[in-house]
């Protein structure tokens, strides 16, 4: 795949970094991620106005971005992709936080609207060993972690928990939950930082 050369400097050297990620390149999903997470953040937080949720919808757009990497194609900048998949990933996570607390007689059409799901593409077997390859990886650094912060990361980001599945998995309070996970997620950003120092 050839860079488009109507794309800036910057979009340029993104995509080359892309192209080293869909060869297993770790540092260069490292440098991806120093590049755009607190933009991706602050953008976040000024939609959902919390922390706590602005960080972990941050990690989740990394998490899909970089599942679905193989489908970033350099028509449009990878600042742009990235960024649509954050804003999307949001809209839904607002939308079904909206919709715990709707009436029955609401409307909920502009709520549907809003939902825009990235479909993951049948892979074929090289791609399926790829992305067992990122997601080893990731398990690689989450297992540095201490026990109980590793169990959480597994619970929300693996098996796709809720912070109420997980209070009720562990037998704790939920506050105790997102105050953990925050303080995971920190250790785990530390960690992928170290990694990349060490390449």
């Amino acid at each position: 795949m050839e860079v488009n050369t109507n794309l800036s400097e910057k979009a340029q050297r993104d995509f080359i970094l892309v192209q080293r990620a869909n060869n297993g390149d770790q540092k260069a999903y490292a440098e991806l991620l120093g590049r755009y997470r607190d933009a991706i953040y602050y953008m976040l937080l000024k939609m959902v106005n919390n922390a706590s949720d602005a960080e972990d919808l941050t990690i989740e757009a990394f998490g899909k971005a970089f599942k679905n990497i193989q489908q970033y194609a350099p028509n449009y900048a990878f600042s742009t992709w990235l960024f649509k998949i954050a804003t999307n990933n949001c809209i839904d996570f607002i939308r079904k936080r909206k919709a715990n607390h709707v009436s029955l007689d609401q409307n909920d059409d502009e709520h549907e609207k809003a939902s825009i799901d990235i479909q993951a593409p049948v892979m074929d077997p090289e791609e399926t060993m790829i992305n067992e390859q990122k997601v080893k990886m990731m398990r690689s650094v989450v297992d540095k972690l201490k026990p109980r912060y590793r169990k959480l990361i597994e619970l929300r980001y693996f098996n796709e928990l809720s912070y109420e599945e997980i209070a009720e998995e562990l037998e704790l309070p939920i506050g105790t939950v997102k105050a953990q996970l925050f303080r995971a997620r920190e250790l785990l950003a530390n960690i992928l930082k170290t990694v990349n120092g060490k390449m």
